[in-house]
């Protein structure tokens, strides 16, 4: 069978992204281009170009036109970030992953709510139970790159800086150490999918880039929830690593 003639632009022009000739950043030729330089239809130029946004290889800005995608990855050390070293010494869990890099925390709300019936389970309470919400978006570098909901039973953490917007130094587990519920273990779920178009539009996805999930179960002593934390990821922008001993 022969190659679809579209699937021979795609690879032509994956090349030329991934030896070099078009850097990140650099304007990927556009369907007009790609009809003329290659004598095909604007249907084939346009699938070509669709293959290459699929594979994260390329983003549609708006005004800017389609551009090979740079990547400086958040380098994301699940281990070393949720170290009690980290968030016990009053640093942001958030240092661990940035290298000096600028971040920011905007549309950061807190609120008391019911508990939603998939997170009441894991934090060991009745359906509609209160919870304390906390959702947020994170910015390095002036891009958003990850949305935050964390959940936590409201008997545990009422009156308490969880309460509040800035919950103060070292965050939420350093609070939660101050009221008696240091986390002293973690586990983590990931998957991978498309984005919904609210998650689009919130993280500025280009075209054709999936989103990482996360969900984060931190246990005080004896094991008892003390949190669930939901966190949808921007995929080019993250390079995640987990080292353990064999």
């Amino acid at each position: 069978m022969t190659t679809p003639p579209y699937r021979l632009i795609a690879d032509d022009l994956r090349r030329r992204i991934l030896n070099g000739d078009l850097a990140p950043g650099a304007t990927v030729p556009s369907e007009n281009v790609l009809v003329e330089q290659y004598a095909v239809a604007a249907e084939t130029a346009r699938r070509a170009l669709a293959v290459l946004a699929a594979e994260g290889l390329t983003e549609a800005r708006r005004g800017s036109g389609t551009r090979v995608r740079a990547f400086r990855p958040i380098f994301r050390q699940a281990g070393k970030r949720l170290a009690a070293t980290q968030w016990g010494s009053g640093r942001s869990i958030w240092e661990a992953d940035l290298e000096q890099r600028p971040m920011a925390v905007d549309r950061a709300t807190v609120t008391e709510r019911p508990c939603p019936g998939r997170i009441a389970g894991a934090l060991g309470l009745e359906a509609e139970a209160a919870v304390w919400v906390r959702d947020r978006r994170y910015l390095v570098e002036g891009a958003p790159v990850m949305l935050a909901t964390s959940y936590l039973p409201a008997a545990m953490v009422a009156g308490s800086a969880i309460t509040r917007a800035d919950s103060g130094p070292g965050g939420t587990y350093a609070r939660l150490a101050e009221l008696g519920w240091a986390p002293t273990g973690f586990r983590e779920q990931v998957r991978v999918r498309m984005p919904l178009p609210e998650e689009a539009q919130a993280l500025e996805l280009g075209a054709g880039t999936p989103v990482v999930l996360i969900v984060r179960f931190a246990f005080a002593r004896d094991g008892v929830p003390v949190e669930v934390n939901e966190m949808t990821l921007d995929a080019s922008r993250y390079l995640m690593e987990w080292e353990f001993q064999a």
